[in-house]
């Protein structure tokens, strides 16, 4: 059996823990005041730092310590936040992912450079002075009256054991008895009761439990935060007894003068064993709904599923051409079976978009401060589930497309103030779900896209003639021609002519249509329809002469006979009448030139993208089909109208149309034959 590698897996943890940091920040950077926020971040780098120590990361946990002091002081109301102090410790968050991945590269003058500004930040917000001096060990009537006014005091009773196998696990009990010092006034003492005899003693094994009685005035997560790498395994305990702030001077008093300045550690009596509180429970049984599973699995699985549809898909196929009952029986549980597995499968690959839009808040951050406006991100439909490849391969588009929107969208906030817009651009990513399709849209309300300016770009550039007569579709399609911009000059963030044609290509290789909408004065959409997965779809298999091709299940609406004089009716204009509206067709048999007769009843498979339709004209429906998708080959790569392949029960190799594509040919040439009558 073998065991994950735990370097590998704190890596991991690391890195979940860094994103809840960022998004904590960027939270609190709309929020100032939002202390639940300040916790957020605080408990976040905390985290990050005692797991670093435990792991050997001792220049992370070095480095770490400075951040986490300041957002102490934050929390303790002795520095306010500011944004300055959310900028440092973001910049200061990006250089604890580079000690996680590269823990022995040279990074001390990156870290002192950070760490410069970070106490800029903190100097910046602040008084400077330290933290208040503590309480004197007086109790003198006066003392205690002067106590009356100091925050209150709460006295909490702590009992807590550890699994017996934690410091196998590298986990040492004796800091966590120190922070609990570090919080007030403590006494602890230990519980050995439970330590076995000498001969069936572990060395490496923990027996003992620890009962703790701290006066302080911290909060109960801040008691929490101190277990908070072991609190799903560990047993815990704790009772609040509430007291008044001069009992509590009386009480800090008398046990300043009695208690050694470290912890005295005691044997007790074995008390009753407390159950673990509802809290730690729900922990628990939270961690143990989820297991980590690696993304290379998944994929392995995928294709084995794959492979098993098509293994069915012969099968059914087998048991159709047979008289054998049984065969058919166990063809159609197979099929079941089969198709379960397949809809299981896809639901474990699918994640919300939220994973792929979260990061965008940072880049729009850093944006904002580059370019000097200011710039709101507002998220919409962040739940939408697609498959975890396309998430993946949506990153770099997007990321082009925010960028673009930025800088060369958005006005500056003098601009947007003289055309009597809000000082703030605005810049909405949402996401939603149409059919088999998510629809990823990206709109800000800035100054729009300049038809002119990208005509004569066009023009100069060769890539239309002058004066040719395009749709407003047709010419903002142009800005994702490969070194194609406007932009007058280039910039650190776009400009050169290549971010929009990484965009293009993207999503033609996700089968994907990319729509532009522009209004002068008034900001640009641009929406991206992909499909839900890219492993295994459901088809409409249909005939052309001889070949067989697959129409994605999504994109058909629903299929009609074309019958001979209907087709004859039709020669010359490719329209049908379908209730009260034409919708153009495409003859796939003229289009393959196949070179056969036509059957005499054709079909016509009705397909949409959207809101536009068009009719594929077959010569047989053959039936639905679990399609499990093969890439094309590079020699196929320019070949717009397959987006794809599969096998077929017998073998054969059966194309899988574009619909998109061929959607978009009937409406250039139903906008052609419009333009010649």
């Amino acid at each position: 059996m073998s065991f994950p590698d735990p370097i590998a897996v704190f890596r991991t943890e690391a890195a979940e823990v860094l994103e809840q940091i960022e998004a904590g920040l960027l939270d609190l950077n709309v929020n100032l005041g939002d202390k639940d926020q300040v916790d957020a971040v605080f408990r976040g780098l905390h985290t990050l730092k005692g797991s670093g120590a435990m792991f050997g990361f001792e220049a992370l946990a070095a480095f770490t310590h400075h951040c986490e002091t300041a957002f102490d002081r934050v929390r303790k109301g002795e520095v306010p936040a500011t944004r300055e102090l959310v900028t440092a410790v973001l910049g200061a968050k990006d250089h604890m992912r580079a000690l996680v991945e590269t823990p022995t590269g040279d990074h001390e003058a990156a870290s002192e450079a950070l760490l410069a500004t970070l106490r800029r930040a903190v100097e910046g917000s602040g008084d400077g002075s330290s933290a208040p001096p503590a309480a004197t060990t007086s109790h003198t009537p006066a003392a205690v009256a002067s106590a009356a006014s100091a925050p209150k005091q709460i006295l909490y009773k702590i009992r807590f054991s550890l699994p017996q196998n934690a410091m196998a696990n590298g986990t040492n009990p004796l800091p966590l008895l120190d922070e609990l010092v570090d919080l007030g006034e403590c006494r602890i003492v230990a519980d050995r009761s439970a330590i076995p005899s000498l001969d069936q003693l572990f060395p490496t094994d923990l027996h003992i439990a620890w009962d703790v009685e701290l006066l302080t005035s911290q909060p109960r997560a801040a008691i929490e935060d101190v277990f908070i790498f072991v609190m799903d395994e560990m047993q815990l305990q704790i009772d609040e007894i509430e007291i008044a702030a001069p009992v509590a001077a009386a009480v800090a008093t008398v046990a300043s003068a009695v208690q050694q300045p470290v912890p005295v550690v005691q044997q007790a009596p074995p008390p009753a064993r407390a159950a673990s509180p509802a809290p730690t429970d729900a922990k628990q049984a939270k961690a143990a709904e989820n297991v980590r599973v690696p993304a290379e699995k998944l994929d392995e699985l995928m294709d084995r599923v794959g492979e098993l549809v098509i293994a069915q898909s012969r099968l059914s196929q087998l048991a159709g051409s047979s008289g054998d009952l049984q065969l058919r029986a166990v063809s159609e549980d197979v099929e079941r079976l089969s198709g379960e597995l397949r809809d299981t499968m896809m639901v474990l690959r699918m994640v919300p978009v939220t994973q792929l839009f979260g990061r965008f808040r940072r880049l729009v951050h850093d944006l904002s401060i580059e370019t000097g406006k200011a710039i709101e991100l507002v998220m919409e439909g962040e739940t939408t589930e697609v498959d975890k490849s396309v998430i993946e391969r949506l990153a770099d588009p997007l990321v082009h497309l925010v960028r673009n929107s930025c800088d060369h969208g958005l006005e500056t906030p003098e601009e947007r103030l003289a055309a009597g817009k809000p000082e703030a651009g605005r810049i909405l990513l949402s996401a939603r779900q149409q059919a088999g399709e998510v629809i990823i849209t990206i709109k800000d309300d800035g100054r729009g896209i300049n038809k002119e300016r990208v005509r004569a770009k066009a023009e100069s550039s060769g890539l239309i003639p002058a004066n040719a007569s395009l749709s407003d579709q047709e010419l903002y399609q142009l800005i994702f021609q490969p070194g194609f911009s406007t932009a007058s000059q280039v910039t650190n963030l776009s400009g050169r002519g290549v971010g929009m044609d990484v965009v293009k290509r993207t999503i033609d290789a996700l089968r994907g249509t990319i729509n532009v909408v522009s209004q002068p004065g008034q900001g640009s959409e641009i929406s991206l329809a992909i499909p839900l997965t890219l492993a295994i779809i459901d088809g409409l298999l249909v005939r052309v002469g001889t070949g067989r091709y697959v129409i994605p299940l999504s994109a058909v609406e629903e299929c009609l006979e074309l019958s001979v004089e209907d087709d004859m009716r039709s020669r010359g204009r490719s329209f049908i009448s379908l209730r009260d509206s034409l919708v153009p067709f495409i003859r796939l048999r003229d289009l393959f030139r196949t070179g056969t007769k036509p059957d005499p009843f054709q079909k016509v498979v009705v397909t949409s993208t959207g809101s536009e339709r068009v009719g594929l004209v077959v010569d047989q429906i053959i039936g639905d089909h679990q399609t499990v998708i093969k890439s094309m080959s590079k020699l196929h790569h320019d070949v717009a109208t397959f987006s794809g392949a599969t096998i077929l029960g017998d073998g054969d190799v059966a194309l899988i149309l574009d619909v998109g594509h061929l959607v978009a040919e009937g409406q250039q040439q139903e906008a052609h034959l419009r333009a010649a009558g």
